[in-house]
């Protein structure tokens, strides 16, 4: 009797455990999987637009960024490991998921319904200087977005010009064959070059240029001013020179006696 209660007091406290530790096991299997699936790992790092001072900083169809140097040397990125530029709408990045694979993301001409593509692959080798500024010859100097006209939209991985203001958000990934391994974050909104922005930005004209308009424009009109008046007296001049023929002209001709009638005149007299 006394054996059978200790038993089934062993056998419901077993019970217990195993219901206590169902909870646990279900979240060591979550973690386990979510281990599994390769959270890429979190680079403080913003993107950022090249000096103020470099010539086509952006364009209507390209930006310039500044390279990020010495932001990839974590444990976890290899020299192997393939770091893209991500370009993105703006409004497109809350929803964004890093494609699994470099060979899975859209091209360029794909951007109107993707809302992103991946450009620029290089290895962090090109990026292994400092941020202080100092860069190796083999390094990039500048990072030209939407720069190469020579190759295809439809091309994975093309740096095409992009198609119109934007406006657009960029941020780096690095991957490798089992996925996202390491990302920055977004840059701020990035609004490209219109055309009428452009002709804005060309400034107010200087004084100087303004009077010189000014004489010209007075000397244009002295010009037209007279060759009209030319005209005008030419035509009238002529006008009045010209003989006006009427119904009383005939009276102005001269009356003559022919050598016919002279003959018949003397022979009858």
């Amino acid at each position: 009797m006394t054996d059978g209660w200790v038993l089934g007091l062993a056998m419901g406290h077993r019970r217990g455990q195993s219901q206590l530790l169902m909870p646990l096991l279900v979240l060591l299997t979550c973690v386990q999987t979510r281990m599994g699936l390769g959270e890429p790992e979190h680079i403080s790092y913003v993107p950022q637009l090249s000096e103020a001072t470099l010539a086509g900083r952006l364009t209507q169809s390209t930006f310039t960024l500044e390279q990020p140097q010495g932001i990839f040397s974590g444990p976890n990125i290899s020299d192997k490991d393939i770091i893209c530029l991500v370009v993105a709408y703006s409004n497109a990045t809350p929803n964004f998921k890093a494609p699994q694979r470099v060979e899975d993301s859209p091209a360029p001409a794909n951007f109107s319904w993707s809302r992103y593509y991946l450009t620029l692959m290089a290895y962090r080798a090109l990026y292994s200087g400092s941020r202080a500024g100092s860069q190796a010859s083999s390094q990039l100097s500048i990072l030209r977005v939407g720069n190469n006209t020579h190759c295809a939209p439809t091309t994975m991985g093309c740096n095409y010009p992009l198609p119109g203001p934007g406006p657009y958000r960029v941020k780096f990934l690095v991957m490798n064959d089992k996925g996202p391994v390491a990302e920055t974050e977004w840059s701020s909104k990035i609004q490209l070059l219109q055309a009428q922005a452009i002709q804005d930005g060309r400034g107010p004209q200087s004084p100087g240029t303004v009077v010189i308009i000014a004489i010209l424009s007075i000397f244009l009109a002295i010009l037209l001013t007279a060759l009209l008046t030319v005209l005008i007296y030419t035509c009238f001049h002529s006008c009045r020179s010209a003989p006006i023929s009427g119904q009383d002209g005939t009276g102005n001709v001269s009356r003559y006696t022919t050598h016919h009638e002279s003959t018949l005149a003397a022979g009858s007299s």
